[in-house]
């Protein structure tokens, strides 16, 4: 929990910092998340071997790390992509202002209002493509996210049966259902990159 907190307050850093800083700061938290998921897969291991009457409690407190520290790696990965963008629109709005216009060998005028709207139409375009992108990677995350949850589920689907005695009968159904909810996911994620291929291959 004392990790979690730490990276949620360098989290807060992040708005505050400036440019030289900035990246510094997301390495630092970066390598906490790191190092709690490291401690996470140490702790799953070491509940697993605690008491059969203590070891729901364990799993499910793991379990709840592992979720909060999901949620902080994807808040990092969309401020990450925030910066960028900024950034890819900074240094494109500073190369347009530094560009020279000059006359060509028949005393004809580059035509600046045209070639202006032409560059906003690129660049609406490159920020339409990278907000598609964002949102694509967003739901693959979500979709692993989501993949991670259904296992621990079933684990604790698998805990519980087991506690109560359920027949083999019963765990067989609970087996076979998220056997096919992973291929449903599964399936959900291919026909998300599909997708995503075949907007990014029409708009360029």
């Amino acid at each position: 929990d004392r990790q979690v907190h730490e990276v949620q307050s360098y989290m807060g850093r992040l708005e505050t910092s400036d440019k030289e800083s900035v990246h510094l700061v997301e390495n630092e938290i970066q390598a906490r998340i790191d190092n709690i998921f490291s401690n996470l897969e140490r702790l799953e291991i070491l509940s697993s071997k605690e008491p059969p009457n203590k070891r729901q409690n364990a799993k499910l407190r793991v379990d709840q790390l592992k979720y909060d520290v999901q949620h902080l790696q994807t808040a990092l990965r969309n401020f990450q992509q925030r910066r960028y963008l900024r950034e890819q629109q900074e240094r494109q709005r500073e190369e347009l202002l530094a560009r020279t216009f000059t006359t060509n060998d028949s005393d004809t005028t580059i035509p600046i209002d045209e070639t202006l709207q032409f560059n906003e139409h690129l660049q609406s375009a490159h920020r339409g493509m990278d907000e598609l992108i964002g949102s694509g990677t967003n739901i693959l995350q979500g979709l692993r996210d989501q993949r991670v949850t259904l296992k621990g589920t079933h684990k604790k689907i698998l805990d519980v049966a087991n506690m109560l005695g359920l027949s083999n009968t019963v765990m067989r159904l609970i087996e076979k259902r998220a056997f096919q909810d992973k291929f449903l996911m599964l399936g959900g994620m291919a026909v998300t990159c599909l997708i995503m291929f075949l907007v990014v291959q029409y708009l360029t």
